[in-house]
């Protein structure tokens, strides 16, 4: 009687399995989203299977702030020999516009992203997903590792991609500036910084990101309508507020691309650490953005650990034991001196201006001398005020900088990314310096 039970139970579960899922063909993406709603909010997903893997653990994928599904158009059909696929949107996360409650008016300000993921947790059950795999990147890695702790019985395995577990000031300090540029309505400053925090531009020689992605990512930022500032100003304030992502308990892969400069490859490794059942991996040559990047060895790297296959000798993956990731550098990118230190920083509205020595600096900082009494009391004042000013063969420059750290006489700063050309020019100054510096030693 039992077996029989069990049968009929396993019968309901292929049945409901097989009517959920759409089978995928090159025109799904095309489609539109299916909806749910939950006690005023829209949930918006794509549930998509290959008929030989629609058995297996269906996989749900939780995306960053601003990826639409037509985002993975070209990464999922790599991961269908895993499983089905289910694409999710939450209320203001991804392609989905909700902002506001319809029933209560309410703001999707107020759902956290611990919120989110009870939302996902209560639809998966609405929806009969007994157990599923998540792969969860950037923001949306924090919803998925918040539901492993919130369900540990429904996720089965679960994919972490730019996760960290604490924010740092100065990570905080990048987010808060993106929010003021789009305030002041600054929004080709603002779609140029977001691409410039996200993307590691010290290393597009070796990512190579092609001009034509950055440009539509940038073009995506620049010219957000009303409706999508105020979902970036939700989705940066529910990242500002978090306090700690909890740890997931279920067998866990941990990667980040080799020179993520957002979400930094030892931040990850740290939060992988903490994790009893976990694998790390890095893609070799990527930032914080590899699906775009290095999308086949991306999606290799996920498909093989959602096979329970050896992720060791994957092409272009750099796995790590723990010893390798407990010793891998902070800082990304080496600081060096300059040839000509003195220099000056000036106010943007006014004529202050403070005389400074550049102990080092890289493309993301500095750190300055200030011999004169009263003067880093003066800098602290102005946190996001301040320019440094720099002088290559093409004559004087200056980049805006973020203070987020001083001592009696030095400020440590992040230059503030807002523009493709300056950004570029940083880039040569550094590098003279770096050739410049290395052919004195020479000598």
């Amino acid at each position: 009687m039992n077996s029989m039970i069990q049968m009929d139970s396993e019968m309901h579960d292929a049945n409901l399995k097989d009517s959920f899922f759409d089978v995928y063909d090159r025109s799904s993406f095309k489609q539109p989203a299916r909806t749910t709603w939950m006690n005023g909010w829209k949930i918006e997903y794509m549930a998509i299977a290959r008929p030989d893997t629609l058995h297996m653990t269906p996989m749900v994928i939780i995306g960053g702030a601003f990826q639409n599904f037509n985002s993975y158009k070209y990464c999922v059909e790599q991961l269908f020999a895993s499983g089905p696929i289910i694409l999710i949107d939450l209320p203001s996360m991804g392609a989905n516009q909700q902002i506001s409650n319809v029933d209560t008016g309410e703001s999707a300000g107020i759902l956290e992203l611990e919120d989110l993921a009870h939302m996902l947790g209560m639809w998966l059950d609405i929806v009969g997903m007994q157990k599923v795999a998540v792969l969860g990147m950037s923001l949306g890695s924090v919803v998925a590792s918040c539901l492993a702790h919130q369900r540990p019985e429904v996720v089965e395995r679960m994919i972490l991609m730019g996760v960290m577990q604490k924010t740092r000031k100065s990570w905080r300090m990048l987010l808060d500036e993106s929010l003021h540029l789009m305030k002041e309505q600054r929004m080709d400053e603002f779609g140029q910084a977001v691409i410039l925090y996200l993307v590691n531009h010290a290393k597009m020689d070796v990512t190579r990101m092609s001009p034509t992605a950055k440009r539509l990512f940038f073009r995506q930022m620049a010219e957000f309508t009303e409706t999508e500032q105020e979902r970036y100003d939700i989705n940066c304030n529910r990242l500002l507020r978090l306090n700690n992502v909890p740890i997931p308990e279920c067998d866990v892969l941990v990667a980040c691309g080799q020179y993520d400069s957002f979400t930094l490859p030892h931040e990850n490794a740290n939060f992988a650490l903490q994790c009893p059942n976990m694998q790390f991996a890095m893609i070799a040559n990527a930032d914080h953005v590899p699906q775009l990047q290095r999308r086949k060895e991306t999606m290799n790297l996920f498909a093989t650990y959602l096979r329970g296959e050896s992720i060791q000798p994957l092409d272009g993956i750099l796995p790590m034991n723990r010893e390798q990731m407990a010793q891998i550098e902070r800082r990304g990118e080496e600081r060096i001196g300059v040839l000509q230190p003195l220099s000056y920083l000036s106010h943007r509205h006014s004529d202050l201006t403070i005389q400074v020595e550049i102990e080092d600096l890289n493309y993301f900082g500095v750190l300055l001398n200030i011999q004169k009494e009263g003067q880093v009391e003066q800098a602290t004042q102005f946190p996001r005020d301040l320019a440094l000013h720099l002088e290559d063969e093409e004559g004087e420059f200056k980049i805006e900088c973020l203070i987020f750290d001083n001592t009696a006489h030095q400020l440590r700063a992040l230059f503030k990314h807002g523009s493709f050309e300056l950004a570029e020019r940083l880039l040569r100054f550094v590098q003279r310096q770096k050739e410049q510096t290395h052919l004195l030693e020479a000598v």
